[in-house]
């Protein structure tokens, strides 16, 4: 039972804080900056910060050929792909509206799942992926339910970052991580992701000079970096202390403090087709996601090779 709280405890804060930088994220790309400019930021300051944990830790970074493809995927399908569809979905889409397609995460992770074998078909996980679709189609039909009908051509391009995220959980039950743990597995991925993002931020003319004068947007891009880097080396360790099938479940707080938050810092207000989206989602995701065992039969990451 203490088990089981404590880790309940680190799913609401890690969910907390990680729909925290849904609004920072619209703020972010509030005044003109674009994708690569602030991925490029971004995954410095992680490195920045997984470095100097990785240093007083003295755990060494392994660069053998399983580690280096390890590092190229987390940072390709974790972070470089599903944020640079999320920053140019921000610009026209409202950051409550993202929170709540990332809880699709565990939908989408289903049919994969089944695809690579990773878990059994189970009826009532094919009603929640039900359930998820018609959530979609709540929020995309209804001439009322966005404040914008141009919107829903952005609603494709949001929903890249969900299907990033539900094939990276299926791909480290499948694959694992090469024997890496949580730290050393983010701070490979952030050296691999600046030397991806560096060229493509300097090349399309989008590389933000840190030397501008700083205002919310460059402030929010700290802020939601830093976050960033802590939440996601959170999850990370969450997969490997209590398997995938519970730590999937860190949709529910970030989908209710991304809404929660973006209402507070950013004045959004929903339709009632939104809310009643969000509720269908929810049921949806409780039948969709496999049932929760505490420390279940996945192999801890550091142990997978």
């Amino acid at each position: 039972m203490r088990e089981k709280v404590f880790l309940l405890g680190c799913l609401l804060l890690i969910g907390a804080f990680w729909g925290f930088t849904q609004p920072l994220t619209k703020v972010a790309v509030s005044e003109g900056y674009r994708q690569f400019g602030l991925i490029f930021w971004q995954i410095v300051i992680s490195a920045v910060i997984l470095g100097a944990i990785s240093l007083i830790r003295g755990a060494p970074l392994p660069l053998k050929m399983p580690h280096l493809i390890a590092y190229t995927m987390i940072a390709l399908i974790g972070t470089i792909i599903p944020n640079g569809a999320s920053y140019q979905a921000m610009v026209h889409l409202p950051a409550g509206l993202l929170a709540i397609l990332l809880s699709t995460i565990p939908m989408l992770a289903f049919p994969m799942a089944l695809a690579l074998r990773n878990e059994p078909f189970r009826v009532r996980r094919l009603l929640g992926l039900g359930l998820g679709c018609a959530a979609m189609i709540m929020i995309a039909l209804p001439e009322t339910s966005l404040p914008d009908r141009a919107m829903i051509a952005f609603l494709p391009l949001a929903m890249i970052a969900p299907l990033c995220y539900a094939f990276e959980g299926n791909y480290v039950a499948r694959w694992g991580v090469a024997g890496l743990d949580p730290f050393q597995l983010m701070f490979g991925a952030s050296l691999v992701g600046v030397v991806i993002t560096l060229p493509l931020a300097v090349g399309s003319g989008q590389f933000v000079d840190p030397r501008t004068e700083w205002n919310a947007p460059e402030i929010a891009l700290v802020l939601s970096s830093t976050i960033h880097a802590f939440t996601y080396t959170a999850y990370v360790w969450m997969i490997s202390r209590a398997g995938p099938v519970f730590a999937v479940q860190v949709s529910y707080p970030v989908t209710a403090f991304g809404l929660i938050w973006s209402m507070i810092l950013l004045g959004e207000r929903y339709s009632p087709w939104i809310w009643a989206a969000f509720a269908v989602m929810l049921v949806g995701l409780t039948l969709v996601q496999p049932r929760p065992r505490l420390l279940d039969s996945a192999a801890p990451l550091r142990e997978t090779d």
